[in-house]
């Protein structure tokens, strides 16, 4: 099976990063991360997602989490220095990011935004998140990712 490289992947070339694609069986009914540890075969707080979020004083903003966990709107709003905060409306992810829902990489938005990744990531020597396109996974160590998208690492779960 061939497998597409995606702008998110081109970007981790260009910077010299070590990474594999990983891809896995698309549900469209299900697009959850927890589903996609399952695919993989892989425990759920490995599998990253990628949130998108404005802020009353930013704007938008990134916080990547593990898969099975839920945002802390107000973690996630104290963090980027924000009074608060709200996901994004579904309509506005692919003109905001480039990405669509099931498929948002926090590699290569339309723009760079603040990101912020919860800290369970750098207990795995490698964790997985979205390639930017559904059923295709990266698969690459959590400060490559923390440095390629100038992530700061915090606690944004509940």
């Amino acid at each position: 099976m061939k497998i597409t490289k995606t702008n998110a992947a081109r970007l981790l070339d260009k910077a010299k990063i070590n990474y594999n694609l990983i891809p896995y069986e698309v549900d469209e009914s299900d697009l959850s991360a927890t589903h996609v540890a399952e695919q993989l075969n892989e425990p759920v707080d490995q599998v990253f997602k990628t949130l998108v979020l404005k802020g009353d004083k930013t704007g938008c903003f990134v916080c990547v989490i593990p898969g099975a966990e839920e945002l802390d709107l107000k973690k996630a709003a104290k963090i980027s220095g924000n009074k608060n905060c709200d996901m994004i409306p579904m309509k506005e992810l692919l003109p905001t990011t480039g990405y669509i829902r099931g498929a948002c990489s926090p590699i290569g938005m339309k723009k760079h935004f603040p990101t912020y990744i919860h800290h369970t990531c750098i207990a795995y020597d490698q964790i997985y998140v979205s390639a930017g396109l559904r059923g295709l996974q990266i698969h690459l160590a959590p400060n490559d990712l923390i440095k390629e998208v100038r992530a700061v690492v915090g606690d944004l779960t509940a």
